[in-house]
């Protein structure tokens, strides 16, 4: 409970003012009471607005992630395609909280990472108030269509999967930061999270390691429509603290005494902001989301969990046309072929060190091949922060629909020649495992030498 003297002193600083204005343009705004909130839908439109809210008793004020024409047109009876009309866009608010602050802190500076892994210079953060972070990018950084559809009409599913892909991304390293900061005592790790001890932990090489998925939450529920997020310099109601934006190159440094109302500065990192966005830097970013999310359209988990790499690596006899086409080398798309190409290479149990040498050939016989740096920090970058992940999927093969006419990482550069085997599968990782399966079948009793065994 924030006594109103409290919220009342902080919402009268014109400085706090002007920044929530600024945040609540194109954004449908709700003012809380403490416990209630305000009447639904509102907007905020002058500095006026907010030191009146305060007068009455307002204690924080929320924003749509989602961007409208005319946030007042909004209704609860509204249909999808109604609300797609009315949606210009929505920006990417990554709520990061793992329940311990220290912990959040570890999980933000990660999730920042990833982003910036993706060259994406407009990532903005905040503290959330309490135990966690958001992490924010503005839909500007967005293309405007990917496969033929439009991103704005993408809100809920896209942010969603780039949660998931995210989320995915850092478990790992998480777990190693966590152990490293708790000076690998499990017990401190227990009792600060509540978990038990078969929860939050397996075994990687018969060592014993922190699985940190049971208490990271990146929250993707609750990303839906007209959901809030709490907006820049609001109080949050349980700690008493301000929701305050930072460099998100220095979240490891920050502390809860800047949140306090008297301490807060306003910061020239704005939550949000705009100044640094590039159109369509978060391309690569939404499409590899879109196509290896957790939740796949088209390769689902349980068929997922089917696939098995290979304990020994697989022969490039056994590998698909796909593929072969690749290596031939490339006049344009070498850096999503690039990501193909780690992705196949490590689902057929390739090691790292093989994986380079190939890689480093293939380069070379591309048209204008991609900078050794870069071709080697996403391998760095593969093997430090992504456990398996399949390569993208197969275009859908339908009689109704041409493979020239679908937009798919194959098809769009011109790679897709399937032969006879390519309708058995749906991976290019598929393909070859399973391949290796059938010539062992075939060849069992025989003297020859066996390719490694796996199940189709």
């Amino acid at each position: 409970m924030i006594p109103i003297n409290v919220s009342l002193n902080h919402y009268k600083r014109n400085d706090i003012q002007e920044e929530i204005i600024a945040n609540s343009e194109d954004r449908e705004v709700a003012a809380k009471f403490n416990d209630n909130f305000s009447k639904r839908p509102d907007v905020l439109r002058h500095q006026s607005d907010i030191l009146e809210l305060a007068r009455q008793g307002a204690t924080s004020f929320h924003a749509s992630e989602e961007l409208w024409r005319n946030p007042l047109q909004l209704d609860t009876s509204m249909r999808k395609h109604e609300l797609d009309n009315l949606r210009v866009g929505w920006d990417l608010v990554l709520d990061i909280d793992c329940g311990f602050f220290e912990y959040s802190k570890i999980a933000a500076d990660l999730v920042i990472k990833a982003l910036k892994f993706y060259n994406i210079r407009s990532v903005s953060c905040k503290f959330s108030g309490n135990k966690g972070f958001h992490i924010g990018v503005p839909f500007e950084a967005f293309p405007d269509k990917i496969k033929n559809e439009e991103t704005k009409k993408m809100f809920p599913d896209a942010p969603r999967k780039i949660a998931l892909y995210i989320k995915e991304m850092i478990k790992k390293p998480l777990g190693e930061n966590i152990m490293e900061l708790e000076k690998n005592n499990f017990n401190a790790i227990i009792e600060k999270t509540g978990k038990k001890a078969g929860e939050i932990t397996y075994y990687s090489n018969k060592t014993r390691a922190l699985n940190a998925e049971p208490f990271l939450n990146i929250d993707t529920l609750l990303i839906s429509s007209r959901h809030l997020y709490r907006m820049p310099y609001s109080l949050h109601e349980k700690s008493g603290l301000v929701s305050t934006p930072l460099n998100p190159e220095k979240v490891l440094l920050f502390r809860k005494e800047f949140a306090i109302p008297k301490n807060v500065r306003i910061s020239k990192h704005r939550f949000l902001g705009k100044t640094n966005v590039e159109g369509n830097e978060a391309k690569q970013l939404l499409m590899e989301a879109s196509d290896f999310g957790i939740k796949q359209e088209d390769f689902s988990l349980k068929e997922e969990k089917k696939f098995e790499t290979p304990q020994n690596a697989l022969p490039e006899e056994l590998f698909p046309p796909c593929i072969k086409l690749i290596l031939n080398g490339l006049e344009d798309g070498r850096k999503r072929a690039l990501f193909i190409l780690v992705n196949y290479f490590t689902s057929i149990g390739w090691e790292y060190g093989v994986i380079e040498k190939r890689l480093k050939e293939w380069n070379s016989k591309n048209k204008e091949p991609l900078r050794e740096v870069y071709l080697l920090g996403q391998l760095r970058y593969h093997k430090q922060m992504l456990k398996r992940i399949l390569p993208p999927n197969c275009p859908k093969r339908e009689a109704n629909i041409p493979l020239v006419n679908q937009q798919n990482y194959y098809t769009d550069l011109a790679i897709c020649k399937p032969d006879n085997f390519c309708s058995k599968i749906k991976n290019p990782a598929q393909y070859t495992t399973r391949k290796a399966w059938l010539i062992n079948r075939n060849n069992k009793g025989k003297a020859e030498k066996k390719v490694d065994i796996v199940k189709p």
